[in-house]
């Protein structure tokens, strides 16, 4: 059997085959990501339950999809904030997200906020492409669907421009953009 793992789970309490709450159980025994359950059970006692036996959070039905993003994105900061480190190092290049400080060969580097979601967004996904819509998602967050995809391309080549010729930022056309792994 292959092993895959998963950042998070959102999980319906009520499954046609099964309990979502057992299946919380068995997550949480094996070590599992975080769990957010989704379910239209909305009595303290279903949410105490919820909570008691695990879960992340829940969320009752109806939910807008602005929220469960918000929530989503809530617990995978709790979670990768513990894991991943605040400084990122590579081949000259160093940024201190926590700190706010940013160089290439020692050279200090004034970074815009977004281009600093932008920066912090590729270097976690670091060796992977990520897609254009998730990009604009995660940067611009309140009101992302009235940011035109060009604002995107213009970040990324301030940034471009701010890192220098050998900043290993790659363009994967049509889809989105990437920090390679050791450029």
């Amino acid at each position: 059997m292959q092993h895959t793992s998963f950042s998070l789970a959102l999980f319906d309490v009520n499954l046609p085959d099964g309990s979502g709450l057992s299946l919380l159980e068995e997550t949480r025994s094996a070590g599992g990501p975080p769990v957010i359950l989704l379910t239209a059970n909305d009595l303290e006692t279903d949410i105490v339950t919820g909570l008691t036996l695990g879960a992340d959070d829940y969320i009752t039905k109806p939910f807008s999809l602005a929220v469960l993003r918000a929530r989503v994105e809530a617990a995978l900061r709790r979670t990768t904030s513990a894991k991943s480190p605040a400084v990122f190092r590579q081949n000259g290049f160093v940024f201190d997200f926590d700190a706010l400080c940013f160089s290439v060969n020692g050279r200090a580097l004034s970074l815009s906020q977004t281009e600093q979601r932008l920066l912090r967004l590729l270097v976690d996904n670091c060796g992977h492409t990520v897609p254009r819509d998730t990009l604009i998602d995660r940067i611009w967050t309140d009101g992302a669907e009235y940011v035109d995809e060009n604002a995107l391309s213009v970040t990324v080549g301030r940034l471009r421009r701010k890192l220098g010729t050998d900043a290993p930022i790659q363009t994967v056309y049509g889809v989105g953009y990437g920090w390679a792994v050791n450029k």
